[in-house]
């Protein structure tokens, strides 16, 4: 059971290292093409496709990420604010905005660390949204 912790763990790392480099605009063709398979990393991690979890509530996710170990809150809440955030920007619906806000929030709540493009990003989602 560690081992599938650890191994979803670097999946969510992964994943967030891709939408990262994605939503800075660096992406390379090779990361593109072996790491960012939305649906196959998504549903290693939550056992259900990227639609499927955009469909449920923020609370519903909120709860997901918490039945999980405390100590990975936050790379849970940094990956869930960078892959709504770069649906957000690729399909313009208002709901991923909403959502990668509010992840956003709590990556930088539960992390405590200051991160500058997060805040950015908050900054952008929040003038866009009100």
């Amino acid at each position: 059971m560690i081992q599938d912790k650890d191994f979803t763990l670097r999946l969510i790392r992964q994943l967030t290292q891709a939408l990262e480099k994605l939503l800075l605009g660096k992406p390379e063709e090779s990361l593109m093409q072996k790491e960012l398979d939305f649906d196959s990393l998504m549903k290693d991690i939550f056992k259900i496709n990227f639609e499927e979890l955009a469909s449920k509530s923020k609370e519903e996710i909120i709860e997901i990420v918490k039945q999980r170990e405390t100590k990975d809150h936050t790379d849970y809440y940094e990956m869930l604010g960078n892959l709504f955030m770069f649906h957000y920007r690729t399909e313009s619906k208002t709901d991923y905005g909403n959502k990668a806000k509010i992840f956003y929030e709590l990556y930088l709540q539960t992390s405590g660390i200051f991160s500058l493009p997060v805040i950015n990003r908050i900054n952008e989602l929040k003038t866009v949204l009100n």
